[in-house]
């Protein structure tokens, strides 16, 4: 993925200022809290307390903005006391008791706003592409996982039949408590499906080309694919570039030996990384020396990335994570069904199956995922499961209790 010895941030910036050079309307947002997006540009930010900050338009097709997740708690939790506070709080509930710097300690509120704030992005239509800086490995998880977590919770706390009850009741304080949190919900879905979404969403991992670090990347890989995210490529970055032959008959620096053989060491890491990537391409990131700061570095730079399979019009697809579900063999009762879902894990001994309701529980390498049984399956039992190839294979047969006859 061309040259330069950049960061994850550098490496989005420069992408973003090839796909406007190409004529696409770009946003380019960062969820990384640490704000190094206005860093990597030379750009500072407006930053008022309590406001939240908007797009700015830096270049022509390029806008910026850099999501401030405290000023949009207080602003969202401003909209929902509104709403709440008019119908009093004899409904056992008092928005207007906290502030909303204590809502910060709630675990997945801050993520679950900037992804709001992304979707929305999305379905404005005014960008053709959009490119996420996000924080690191760990947060990210985090991120990805907060909408089904949120909607988990809900949905066993004040199922969605009962929040209807309440919307069509006579109790006024209870309805509005129930309309507000069915817009909660109705916001959270749509950034699980946004995420869920192969043809709209896809991911890029940034490694490094370190066995230690690469093997980190596998299980985020194991994690990407656990939580149904298509993973469009992994980018190698710093690779050292390879050294001209030495001139006949002339010593060389010890330095020179040192820089062979680490060069040799990043591309038998690389080596194997390619072997155990499967479909998802990797990416060379060059080093170069000193990392691009600016717009006319970064634009110079933007060059090398023209080749990115980002760029085109219909990047080429990975796997979408979505689980398949098939008739193997038999009838009635003597059925035999088949759940397959992309799952290459670094650790077959992480890996745990569980059923809760009328869902699988599935978790490998540290991650666990809600998958949501297709119909036919929620009156079927497991039977078996296997991984392998990169693959798990759950097989259900029809529980003679439930099976209709």
């Amino acid at each position: 993925m061309g040259k330069g010895g950049v960061g994850k941030t550098t490496l989005a910036c420069a992408t973003a200022l090839a796909a406007a050079r190409a004529g696409r309307k770009v946003l380019i947002a960062s969820l990384d809290q640490a704000h190094s997006l206005g860093d990597a540009l030379g750009f500072r930010f407006p930053h008022d307390p309590g406001t939240v900050t908007g797009i700015t338009d830096l270049l022509p097709n390029l806008s910026v903005i850099e999501v401030d997740s405290l000023a949009l708690l207080e602003d969202r939790f401003r909209e929902l006391t509104g709403v709440l506070s008019g119908a009093g709080h004899e409904h056992g509930i008092d928005p207007t008791a906290l502030d909303p710097a204590e809502l910060t300690g709630l675990p997945g509120v801050q993520e679950l706003l900037m992804l709001a704030e992304i979707t929305a992005y999305a379905a404005d239509g005014e960008w053709e592409l959009l490119l996420v800086d996000c924080p690191p490995t760990a947060d990210m998880l985090r991120i990805v996982t907060a909408p089904e977590t949120l909607l988990g919770y809900l949905e066993r706390i004040w199922p969605q039949h009962a929040r209807a009850m309440s919307m069509g009741g006579r109790e006024l304080r209870r309805a509005v408590l129930a309309a507000a949190v069915e817009r909660i919900v109705k916001e959270v879905t749509a950034i699980r499906e946004l995420l869920a979404d192969p043809a709209r969403t896809g991911a890029r991992l940034v490694t490094v080309p370190e066995r230690v670090t690469v093997a980190e990347s596998a299980r985020v890989r194991s994690a990407a694919a656990l939580l149904g995210l298509r993973l469009d490529a992994i980018v190698v970055n710093k690779v050292l570039p390879p050294m001209p032959d030495p001139e006949s008959g002339q010593a060389a620096h010890p330095a020179v030996s040192w820089y062979s053989n680490r060069r040799a060491e990043q591309l038998a890491v690389i080596a194997d990384l390619e072997r155990t990537a499967g479909e998802v391409p990797v990416l060379i990131s060059g080093h170069t020396g000193p990392e691009p700061v600016g717009l006319a570095s970064l634009t110079a730079f933007s060059h090398a990335v023209d080749d990115d399979p980002m760029l085109g019009a219909n990047p080429a697809r990975a796997h979408s994570g979505a689980p398949v579900v098939r008739w193997e063999s038999g009838a009635g009762l003597k059925s035999v069904y088949a759940l397959r879902l992309h799952l290459p894990v670094v650790d077959p001994a992480t890996l745990r199956l569980g059923r809760v309701e009328d869902d699988l529980i599935v978790g490998a390498d540290g991650v666990r995922r809600r998958v949501r049984l297709a119909p036919v399956l929620r009156r079927c039992t497991v039977e078996q499961a296997e991984l392998a190839e990169g693959y798990l294979t759950v097989r259900f047969v029809p529980d003679p209790e439930v099976w209709p006859i």
